[in-house]
């Protein structure tokens, strides 16, 4: 008997590695450094655990604790941060949101899921730029990973 025969209640599912947060903050940090900018950027695991973090020299002190909470945002809700922006505008249906988990849910750019194989693995999150600087820098660093910000 298979060990999966033994224990089929056991899930098994593709996560972040370390070697892959790495190789994320590069990417973020060399699409930032070509457009002379100085950001933080964070990755975490499928269950929103940070995985590493960058900060370049010079960020601004927010940078780091907003890219955390827009890489736990991102992979939390499986969707990009900004993907919200409209609808938690004062009175829009999910207005409010972002006070949600202790006030860690991101509502503006810069926020990514990370999929493999049509399985979410995880999030990146960048911060220290405008925020359609943010998550073009983390899009550049997704796709130069081979990886997709949709489950398609």
């Amino acid at each position: 008997m298979t060990s999966r025969q033994l224990a089929p209640q056991i899930l098994v599912h593709a996560d972040m590695s370390l070697a892959l947060a790495e190789q994320l903050l590069r990417g973020v940090r060399d699409a930032a450094a070509s457009e002379g900018m100085r950001v933080a950027a964070a990755v975490v695991d499928r269950g929103g655990q940070i995985v590493a973090v960058m900060r370049m020299d010079g960020t601004p002190c927010c940078g780091v604790p907003l890219a955390i909470d827009k890489a736990f945002s991102a992979a939390a809700m499986a969707a990009p941060t900004d993907a919200w922006a409209e609808t938690t505008t004062p009175g829009g249906p999910d207005w409010g949101m972002s006070t949600a988990l202790g006030g860690r849910m991101v509502v503006y750019p810069g926020g990514l899921p990370l999929f493999h194989d049509g399985q979410l693995v995880g999030g990146l999150g960048v911060s220290g730029a405008e925020g359609h600087q943010d998550k073009s820098y983390a899009a550049a660093s997704v796709r130069a990973a081979h990886l997709a910000e949709s489950a398609q």
